[in-house]
């Protein structure tokens, strides 16, 4: 039913924030705090007696880990987690590796004047709880994996071999709720010559820098946080900084990175509506679009910029998203020329760089 609030547990052991956090909660018109609980030995028995719809789960707790309650929980009862993190680098680290784990997404606590600062993030906080209590959840298969491995899906795909196809297209990717782990999956496949690759994925600054440490930790390509005025390569990806839009520029012949620090796009700064955009403006047919997982309509215009400049995109299907927000709406704009499951689209993408780069070597 429409009407139906979101039922949410809080687990955390500051009393603060677990009075914030219920006081944020309970203004909202659709949702309702059913219980609340400073350690997740208590938590368990609030969850097997409330049925919650989503579970707030603070990052760093006495008597269980977070992360251990976690993976036992996404094993036995998955639900719907948004944790509640600290900017330190260890908060950031273990929030990483909670998204590995099955939670859909995170807020960060101020790092001072908690109190302001957490009233500051109620809109935000609020946005989480509604997209995860929306989100596809797909249960682990194996105590601490975060995917099937099956068949060598982790695997890189074949080198392009091309070397026009690898220096003179890129692929252009934004992401949002979800879009982590979605990340991951499409890198992990990129072979070592792929062409470059421009991200935008929803994360606060702080985090970002995390994340593409430790992706470039596991992926046969080299993965970095962006910085401004940097060349394009093959083999290489680019994540935007969480503080600053990412934009395709160009330098002569080369394909450059830039960073702006203007006023947020559909409430992001990055966006990735700022990044499709520059790459419609600067790259037209020689890019390829592929817009994943995450809540809004953030992209959509951007991509449908893309196609009319001449670039190929690809969204992912409802089925593999966490939150099938951002690629409906691409695809109801007409942006879009493929749909795909996740596990299908790298092979997709580089396919068509065969396509065009073969394309390319005929003219």
């Amino acid at each position: 039913m429409s009407d139906r609030k979101i039922r949410v547990v809080i687990v955390d052991d500051s009393a603060l924030i677990r009075s914030l956090m219920r006081e944020i909660i309970g203004s909202q018109p659709d949702m309702e705090v059913v219980g609340v609980a400073p350690d997740p030995l208590v938590a368990r028995e609030l969850i097997r007696q409330t049925n919650p719809d989503v579970l707030t789960l603070d990052v760093e707790m006495p008597r269980m880990d977070g992360l251990d309650f976690l993976e036992k929980l996404m094993r036995l009862r998955p639900m719907p987690v948004v944790m509640v993190s600290s900017l330190t680098g260890r908060g950031t680290e273990i929030t990483l590796r909670a998204l590995e784990l099955g939670a859909v997404d995170f807020v960060s606590k101020p790092a001072s004047a908690i109190e302001s600062g957490m009233r500051e993030y109620a809109d935000l906080i609020a946005d989480k709880i509604r997209a995860a209590a929306k989100a596809r959840i797909r249960p682990r298969s194996q105590p601490g994996h975060s995917a099937p491995a099956a068949h060598g899906a982790q695997q890189p795909l074949p080198a392009l071999r091309n070397l026009l196809a690898s220096s003179e297209k890129l692929i252009i990717l934004g992401a949002s709720t979800g879009g982590t782990e979605a990340i991951k999956e499409f890198l992990l496949r990129m072979p070592s010559d792929c062409p470059g690759v421009l991200i935008v994925q929803h994360m606060p600054e702080g985090f970002t820098r995390s994340f593409a440490e430790r992706l470039d930790r596991l992926c046969k390509i080299s993965v970095k946080e962006a910085i401004h005025g940097e060349r394009v390569l093959p083999g290489h990806a680019y994540i935007a900084p969480g503080h600053s839009h990412l934009l395709l520029g160009r330098s002569g012949a080369n394909y450059v990175t830039q960073l702006d620090a203007g006023p947020p796009v559909n409430r992001h700064r990055p966006s990735v509506d700022v990044l499709f955009r520059s790459a419609a403006q600067n790259a037209g047919k020689n890019a390829i679009g592929v817009i994943l997982t995450g809540m809004g309509k953030d992209g959509a215009v951007g991509m449908l910029e893309m196609k009319r400049a001449g670039a190929w995109n690809i969204a992912q299907d409802e089925a593999s998203c966490v939150v099938f927000g951002m690629p409906r709406e691409a695809i109801a704009m007409g942006g879009t020329d493929e749909v795909a499951a996740i596990e299908a689209i790298p092979a997709l993408v580089l396919a068509q760089m065969h396509r065009q780069g073969s394309r390319t070597l005929r003219v």
